[in-house]
């Protein structure tokens, strides 16, 4: 197992990894609207906030030697299930190959966010 490290997605906030290898795949954490190069949160609707986790999953995986076309899973929380439209709108501009997905309305995301994604993908 490999722990997987970038300045190009935002630091861990707690005692976890950005994401880790295991055989063939990369597991990324969730991923929050931080945008890595000035700690903050800085778009603050559904549309922005989204861009924003998607550049960060890029970011992780891109280190891990992956890349958004070998994600075969994602699991994406939204904190209103009212903004799944708007979310799915930005999604399919990051996610073409159409992985398996979940996606839930949860009552809390860290830092008061919108929404968050994990995912997992092949190398």
């Amino acid at each position: 197992m490999k722990t997987v490290s970038t300045t190009n997605a935002p630091a861990a906030i707690g005692p976890y990894s950005q994401a880790k290898i295991c055989g063939n795949l990369v597991f990324t954490s969730g991923q929050i609207p931080v945008n890595p190069a000035t700690g903050n949160i800085e778009e603050f609707d559904i549309v922005g906030q989204t861009r924003q986790v998607c550049e960060n999953v890029k970011a992780l995986l891109e280190a891990a030697g992956s890349s958004m076309s070998k994600v075969v899973k994602s699991v994406c929380f939204l904190a209103d299930i009212a903004d799944f439209t708007d979310f799915n709108d930005v999604y399919k501009d990051y996610f073409t190959s159409s992985p398996a997905r979940s996606c839930v309305a949860v009552k809390d995301i860290p830092k008061g966010c919108l929404v968050e994604i994990e995912v997992i993908a092949e190398l």
